[in-house]
């Protein structure tokens, strides 16, 4: 069952700050359409002197978090984004106060879910060549070029997720960060292959083997 709920970091003036400020995270729930403080904790990463003090507030932050998934700031970079990133949460870059943003940012959170849980079939995106048994092959550059409103995720999302290929060839313009974490969290390797100056070939492949070429 999905969390209704959004985690915000908010300053004094409750307006989103940059995640690496001090201020305060700050989780909203939705119930019957409203939004409603749930919890909060402080949050001062400008205080810590070390990384392994940085690894520990973040590790609490995740812990604070519980369930919740989306992560609202006015902007994010460095090693607090990429951890979120690990942990599975979708992080967004919002400046304003949260009744500016909440509903917004659920419509388009709710949106994604439900393309990316659409079949592909159904919904004429397209899906990956199956080249030799196993073996699957799709350019979402040639697609985006075509279709620019059709998503990586929308292409790819449910099929790496479902773990039925050996390996998978994606030929694209960058590889999207999402996929990475996607190929981590479901034990595939990631090679990549600088084809040209705004082409790549990412092949993710099942369990232990492969390795940068």
């Amino acid at each position: 069952m999905r969390v209704h709920e959004i985690a915000t970091m908010l300053g004094a003036d409750d307006r989103t700050i940059t995640l690496g400020e001090p201020g305060r995270v700050v989780v909203f729930h939705r119930r019957l359409g409203i939004w409603e403080v749930d919890r909060e904790m402080g949050f001062t990463p400008d205080q810590c002197k070390s990384l392994r003090e940085m690894r520990q507030m973040t590790a609490e932050l995740i812990l604070f978090l519980q369930e919740c998934r989306i992560f609202v700031a006015q902007s994010a970079s460095g090693a607090l984004f990429f951890e979120l990133e690990k942990a599975r949460c979708h992080v967004w870059e919002i400046t304003g106060t949260t009744d500016e943003f909440l509903n917004y940012v659920w419509e388009e959170e709710e949106e994604e879910l439900a393309e990316a849980d659409k079949p592909a079939l159904e919904s004429g995106v397209p899906t990956p060549v199956e080249l030799i048994p196993g073996h699957f092959s799709i350019s979402i550059k040639d697609i985006q070029v075509k279709t620019p409103e059709i998503t990586s995720k929308q292409v790819l999302l449910q099929f790496i997720r479902q773990r039925e290929f050996a390996s998978l060839e994606i030929i694209c313009d960058h590889v999207p960060p999402w996929i990475e974490l996607e190929a981590d969290q479901r034990g595939f390797t990631i090679e990549r292959e600088q084809l040209g100056k705004n082409e790549v070939r990412a092949r993710l492949i099942r369990g232990q083997a492969g390795g940068c070429c």
